[in-house]
């Protein structure tokens, strides 16, 4: 388990350990942070199901042409696939159990790059748009993606979510503001109708004549260059993902749903994972104990 263990915080984390320096922040800090502890976001981002949620996401962030197009132009995933992830799981880790000043620091950090991020994108009827990584339906649409991949795949492989799945999205639109979402979606319901419009107004898409963009993508995610029982392992997960994700959407993905009974699976290799990941410090750990010691000198209150 501790072989498999360090494997796990490399990729997630950068570090064997899984106690690189903004983890042991966590624990540093004079306010509770955003986020209640076991809360609606800390119950969905502890769950084991954000491993597959992770590959979910930049599958659905993939249909927007502008996202699309920042990862294509300044993405380093394809040589470095481990720093990109645990970059992007530094954030959600910063932003969800760390105080209100290191999510800031945190969401600054990503904000300083998303501005040298810029380029061009052909939308769905052949013209040519401009795009930086800091547009608002840019940002509102990462913040969407990530929301519903990682509330479908708790709600496939987690347990309750305190106060339900509209907890859940109310309580991570907190992050959608700190990104500078205007009015980031309530309710699963209106998260879902957010989604679906973007598809029917053809904002979301595939690949068009002579584009490549989404067949890359896809196929990278497909098979990353991991090796040995983490290549299987992954592999599976990913076929989990795609079961996740609802048909006009895996269309145009140009996606097809194993056969196999993929979400059954997966609980065996999630379950495998967080024992690993249990027998030794989380992140959630080091965060408990900046509350404990700021219960001891006195309450704070969670930012509403």
């Amino acid at each position: 388990m501790s072989g498999l263990r360090a494997r796990l915080l490399t990729a997630l984390a950068g570090d064997p350990n899984g106690t690189p320096p903004w983890v042991l922040d966590l624990a540093e800090g004079d306010d509770e942070g955003f986020f209640a502890e076991n809360g609606p976001a800390w119950t969905v981002h502890a769950g084991m199901g954000t491993l597959v949620a992770g590959i979910r996401a930049l599958l659905m962030q993939a249909l927007h042409p502008g996202a699309l197009a920042g990862v294509h132009d300044w993405s380093r995933y394809r040589e470095d696939p481990l720093g990109r992830l645990s970059g992007t799981v530094r954030w959600i880790i910063c932003v969800t159990y760390g105080s209100r000043v290191q999510a800031e620091r945190e969401t600054g950090r990503v904000g300083r790059f998303h501005r040298r991020v810029t380029g061009e994108y052909r939308t769905g009827d052949g013209s040519v748009t401009h795009y930086s990584a800091s547009d608002t339906d840019l940002v509102e649409w990462v913040h969407i993606a990530f929301t519903d991949s990682f509330l479908a795949c708790h709600q496939a492989w987690g347990g309750p979510i305190p106060g339900g799945a509209d907890a859940y999205v109310r309580d991570w639109a907190k992050a959608g503001r700190l990104m500078r979402v205007a009015e980031p979606p309530q309710t699963e319901a209106e998260l879902r109708e957010r989604i679906e419009d973007l598809r029917a107004r053809s904002i979301l898409r595939g690949d068009i004549d002579g584009e490549h963009r989404v067949a890359d993508v896809v196929r990278f995610l497909r098979r990353p260059p991991f090796t040995g029982p983490m290549r299987i392992a992954y592999r599976l997960l990913f076929a989990s993902a795609v079961a996740t994700i609802p048909r006009p959407y895996r269309r145009l993905l140009g996606v097809r749903r194993s056969p196999l009974p993929v979400i059954t699976l997966s609980r065996i290799v999630l379950r495998i994972a967080e024992r690993a990941l249990g027998s030794g410090p989380r992140a959630q750990d080091f965060a408990r104990r900046r509350l404990r010691r700021l219960a001891t000198d006195g309450p704070v209150g969670v930012e509403a």
